[in-house]
């Protein structure tokens, strides 16, 4: 799985990210909301282009709800994870126009409990359901000992999800365009699900289940960042895919 990492995954990313670059370039200062648009674009293709690859696996069970699983090698997830990570502080710090629209918040207290009662919500109903199904229907059981990679790879690489989703694209809307509070964290959480419309539909054909749990999921990701900055949005999206993936 390490060959696929670091040859054949970066094989197939390679055209596309060319054409991305070179559009983000030609765009030019005087276009951020396009050049925010450009790296969502630029993100999905990064993570869609891990399913054929194997370097993640994701499905529905019969009860609609959907499962998901990463490849059982700690260095793949690890190196995902850090690579994540060193994206989104790129993708906050890099761009001269872009800069100022991630607002990070604090850690307190309250943002945690926060953080965590937005992910119980998301994770808590899938796993209810997902119990009733034999684990080997919804991924496989998964060994504790990749815990630990799976959480880099949950908190590092949703760290760069959030930055653009809740950090360029949710700061954008309620900055510049100056929407709402509360229409730009619907707005987010719509975006967030129409950016998985090629997961669902033609990477995967699972449809609507990975598009509600997506929607949901970014709704209320949106909303923690509202109150307490991206850092918590993180910390929400981060726990969902981690328990998901845990195989619980």
């Amino acid at each position: 799985m390490t060959s696929v990492l670091f040859v054949d995954y970066p094989v197939r990313l390679l055209p596309g990210l060319i054409v991305l670059g070179a559009l983000f370039v030609a765009l030019g200062r005087a276009a951020p909301l396009l050049r925010i648009v450009v790296l969502v674009l630029g993100f999905v293709l990064v993570r869609d282009a891990m399913t054929p690859l194997g370097l993640w696996s994701l499905g529905s069970t019969p009860a609609g709800t959907t499962w998901l699983r990463f490849p059982a090698d700690p260095v793949v997830l690890v190196v995902l994870g850090l690579v994540g990570a060193a994206g989104a502080v790129a993708v906050a710090y890099g761009p001269r126009d872009l800069r100022g629209l991630v607002v990070w918040g604090r850690l307190g207290p309250r943002a945690v409990l926060t953080a965590l009662g937005a992910a119980a919500v998301v994770w808590g109903p899938l796993v209810a359901l997902s119990r009733a199904v034999p684990v080997e229907q919804r991924g496989g059981a998964v060994a504790l000992a990749l815990l630990p990679a799976i959480a880099v790879l949950a908190f590092g690489g949703n760290l760069l999800e959030e930055v653009l989703f809740r950090g360029l694209l949710q700061g954008y809307l309620t900055g510049p365009l100056g929407c709402p509070p509360l229409r730009a964290v619907l707005l987010s959480g719509l975006f967030f699900a129409a950016g998985h419309v090629f997961l669902a539909s033609t990477v995967t054909d699972l449809g609507w289940p990975v598009l509600a749990f997506t929607f949901a999921e970014g709704l209320l990701c949106a909303w923690v960042r509202y109150r307490h900055g991206v850092l918590a949005a993180t910390l929400t999206h981060g726990t969902v895919i981690l328990v998901l993936a845990s195989g619980l």
